[in-house]
């Protein structure tokens, strides 16, 4: 098959193991980030499967419609909301995803909340630049520590808390409480309680219309002048502007962010702000889960060339 890559802005796919899997097809990769139509028709027109990398590049119905040859959509992880699954349908493409594994966002996130309660980066830069001990840090023992989504990656947050002898709260929808308790864990009793009282608060939800825009202005407001929020789920989580204007204005005193709402980003408000540490969307880019993530994807191309059975999201089945 003719298979393209679009994307893999470190050029590291062709490095890892499991690209073996497609010995024997056509495959292109992009290293870069497109977003006109038109450059995106030109790059997959030949491609009779694509093989995305997250929800790096959207796939709309209009884009679809341009691509006659595409026969598969093979997701790397387990969502794709990203792609028009009725325009999939209408056109006869099959979509396939895979899995992922929570334990690289959760290990990312952790190491965030260190780096921005210990001022490392800033440190780092000042030791660089000659500059000794100029910043006072705040330890984590003792402190709460909010988990906002206890899935599988809030319940690993939850457990590194617990490691520090933080003190977890945890809030969420109604099932998302009932299971932090059943866990031992607190429960706020409240979105706005839970906010005031989080030392450190962690986001872990998906985004879907539900979730968009959960984390209000009201929210941070609420948060302490000394407090950490920390966004390694999906930048659209926040109300939009919120974040930049409350670190502004001083509630929330610091923030860590690996999401975006449009990405790569090259220029952020955020980004300006000096009690902000932020990082490039890493929290799933690590060699072990690329290896399963990119292993499951070319499995599912190689499944589908070969007739095997599979699950065609586009079909609901």
């Amino acid at each position: 098959m003719k298979v393209v890559i679009p994307d893999d802005y470190q050029d590291c796919v062709r490095t890892l193991d499991a690209f073996a899997k497609l010995a024997g097809h056509q495959v292109t990769v992009y290293n870069d980030t497109v977003t006109d139509e038109d450059q995106l028709v030109a790059r997959f027109q030949d491609a009779e499967a694509l093989v995305l990398i997250r929800e790096r590049t959207p796939i709309t119905a209009s884009l679809l419609a341009r691509l006659p040859k595409l026969k598969l959509i093979s997701q790397t992880g387990g969502g794709a909301a990203h792609v028009d699954m009725a325009a999939c349908r209408q056109h006869g493409v099959t979509v396939l995803a895979g899995t992922g594994s929570p334990y690289a966002a959760a290990e990312l996130t952790w190491g965030l909340v260190l780096a921005a309660m210990r001022h490392i980066p800033d440190e780092v830069n000042n030791l660089k630049a000659g500059r000794w001990q100029r910043t006072l840090g705040t330890g984590l023992k003792g402190r709460t520590l909010g988990i906002f989504g206890y899935g599988k990656i809030g319940q690993l947050v939850a457990r590194y808390g617990q490691a520090f002898e933080m003190d977890v709260l945890v809030w969420g929808r109604e099932t998302t409480r009932e299971r932090a308790a059943a866990a031992g864990l607190e429960v706020a009793d409240s979105q706005t309680d839970f906010f005031a009282r989080s030392d450190v608060l962690s986001l872990h939800l998906r985004l879907n219309p539900e979730t968009r825009g959960i984390v209000t202005a009201e929210n941070l407001a609420a948060m302490k002048p000394t407090a950490l929020l920390v966004n390694t789920s999906r930048a659209p989580l926040v109300e939009d502007g919120a974040l930049e204007a409350a670190l502004n204005a001083g509630r929330p005193g610091m923030a860590a962010v690996d999401v975006f709402d449009d990405e790569p980003v090259w220029a952020h408000p955020l980004l300006e702000l000096a009690n902000v540490v932020a990082t490039p969307h890493l929290g799933y880019v690590e060699k072990d889960s690329y290896e399963l993530y990119f292993g499951d994807a070319f499995d599912n191309v190689v499944a589908f060339d070969t007739g095997q059975p599979v699950r065609d999201l586009a079909a609901g089945e």
